[in-house]
C-alpha cells in the first residue's frame, strides 16, 4: 500500500510540474504567439520567460496594425515612449542621463560617419552598435537624423535584452561589458581585473564587491551620468597650467579655434553633453559619487582617490597637448599638406578619428582614443596596470615615436 502511495505521489509530482511550467510559460496567450512560435519559436520563449508575459500580450508594444504575414509592415517598433507608460520614472531618469543621448556624437559628425561601409553605421556592425540611442517615439525614428540608422534599435532593450527584458539581467556588471569594453572604453576590463571586480566576482552571493550598477546606478537610478564626461574635459577650469594643455586639446578637438575662441562645435559638445562646461554641473556629480564611495570607504579615503584620478587626466592631458603641436607644427611648415581652411587649422582634427592620411597622424589618434582614455578611465576603476601599462607608458612611447617620426617627415621634405 505505501508503495502505490509513493508511485502516485512520484508519478504526479512530474505531471505538476509539467502544468505549472506550461501555465508559466503561456501566461497570456495570443494569436500572434501561434504564428511566431513557429516562426520565430526563441523569440516567444524568451517573452514568456519574463515577467511582463504575465501581463502584456505583444499588441500592447507592437500594436494591432499587424496581424498577418500581408500586413508586416504595419507593425510598431517599441521606443522609450513605449515603455515610459508603465515605466514613467525609469523613462524620466533615463532621458536625464548620458545613454539617451548615445546617436548624438554619431550624427553631429557627418564628415566622419560618412566614410564608414553603409552596414557599419546604418547596419549597427560599427559604433552605431552601441550609439543607437535616443529613439524617444515613432516621430523621432522617422525624422532624417534617425531614418539612416539601424531601425531596430531600441534604448530600453540595450541593457534588458528584448524579448524577456529582465530586471535581473540588467542589475548584473554583465549587462554593461557589450558595450562599455575594448578599445576607447575598456571599462568593464578595468572594473573586472580591479579589487571592486575581484571582491564581486571571488563572492557574488554576498555582493562584497561593487558592480558598474552600484556605483552609476545607485538605488536603480537610470541617470547616468559621471562628473567628468566621456572626454574628461571641464570649463572653466582653476589650474591655469592645466587649462593650457585643456585649451590645446579643444582646438584639436575644433570646440576652439586657433584664437581660442569657442566655435560652432561647441553647440555638439553642449548638446551631446560630452563635457561639463560650468563648475556646478561638475561639482554636482562629484559630491554624488564622493557620497557613493563612502558606503564602503572613509570620506578622506574617497576623496583622496578621486582627487588622485583627477591628476592622472592632468598627466594625460600634458602628454596629448605635445602631441597635437607636433602634428600641429607640421601642417604649419608645409611638411604635411594641410587644407588651410579645414575645420581645426592649424591644428590636427581629432575629430576625424583613424580618417588620417599619415602614420603620425594616426599615432596621435591612438594617443587621443585609445591610450588617454585609459590612462584615465582606468585610474578611476581602481586598476593600476591599465592605467600605467596600457595607458601612460604607450602615451610616453607614442611621443617618442612621433618626435622621431617627425624629424625624419621633415628631411624628407627637403630632399
Amino acid at each position: 500500500m505505501k508503495s502505490k502511495k509513493l508511485f502516485l505521489v512520484v508519478a504526479t509530482v512530474p505531471i505538476l510540474m509539467l502544468g505549472l511550467s506550461l501555465s508559466s510559460a503561456w501566461a497570456k496567450p495570443s494569436k500572434c504567439e501561434e504564428c511566431h512560435a513557429k516562426l520565430n519559436p526563441g523569440l516567444v520563449k524568451d517573452f514568456n520567460r519574463g515577467k511582463m508575459s504575465k501581463k502584456l500580450t505583444c499588441k500592447s508594444c507592437h500594436g494591432k496594425g499587424h496581424m498577418s504575414a500581408d500586413d508586416v509592415d504595419k507593425v510598431k517598433l517599441p521606443t522609450i515612449s513605449t515603455c515610459k507608460k508603465c515605466h514613467k520614472k525609469q523613462a524620466k531618469q533615463y532621458m536625464s542621463g548620458k545613454h539617451a543621448l548615445g546617436l548624438l556624437p554619431i550624427s553631429a559628425f557627418p564628415d566622419f560617419a560618412h566614410q564608414q561601409p553603409k552596414a557599419f553605421i546604418d547596419g549597427q556592425k560599427g559604433c552605431n552598435g552601441c550609439h543607437n540611442l535616443g529613439i524617444t517615439d515613432e516621430k523621432v525614428r522617422e525624422t532624417a537624423s534617425f531614418r539612416k540608422y539601424y531601425k531596430y534599435g531600441m534604448d530600453c532593450q540595450n541593457c534588458h535584452t528584448r524579448h524577456a527584458f529582465s530586471k535581473a539581467e540588467a542589475q548584473r556588471p554583465e549587462a554593461c561589458n557589450s558595450c562599455h569594453t575594448g578599445f576607447d572604453h575598456a571599462q568593464w576590463e578595468m572594473w573586472q581585473h580591479s579589487k571592486h571586480g575581484a571582491a564581486y566576482q571571488t563572492d557574488t552571493k554576498a555582493h562584497r564587491g561593487p558592480t558598474c550598477q552600484d556605483c552609476h546606478m545607485e538605488n536603480g537610478n537610470h541617470r547616468v551620468m559621471t562628473s567628468w564626461g566621456f572626454l574628461a574635459l571641464r570649463l572653466p577650469e582653476s589650474d591655469k597650467e592645466w587649462m593650457g594643455y585643456r585649451a590645446t586639446i579643444l582646438q584639436g578637438l575644433g570646440v576652439l579655434d586657433k584664437d581660442g575662441k569657442p566655435t560652432a562645435r561647441l553647440d555638439v559638445v553642449k548638446a551631446a553633453n560630452l563635457a561639463r562646461l560650468d563648475k556646478k554641473s561638475w561639482d554636482d556629480e562629484r559630491a554624488r559619487m564622493q557620497k557613493i564611495c563612502e558606503k564602503c570607504h572613509s570620506a578622506n579615503f574617497a576623496r583622496e582617490n578621486l582627487k588622485n584620478a583627477d591628476q592622472m587626466i592632468k598627466a594625460s592631458d600634458k602628454l596629448l597637448a605635445e602631441g597635437i603641436n607636433i602634428v600641429k607644427d607640421l601642417y604649419v611648415d608645409g611638411t604635411i599638406k594641410k587644407e588651410t581652411n579645414a575645420a581645426t587649422f592649424p591644428y590636427p582634427d581629432l575629430l576625424t578619428f583613424y580618417e588620417v592620411n599619415t602614420p603620425i597622424e594616426e599615432k596621435l589618434y591612438e594617443m587621443f582614443m585609445d591610450f588617454r582614455m585609459k590612462t584615465y578611465q582606468a585610474a578611476f576603476h581602481i586598476m593600476p596596470d591599465y592605467t600605467t601599462w596600457y595607458g601612460l607608458a604607450k602615451m610616453k612611447e607614442s611621443l617618442v615615436e612621433m618626435k622621431e617620426m617627425a624629424k625624419q617627415m621633415r628631411l624628407n621634405a627637403k630632399k
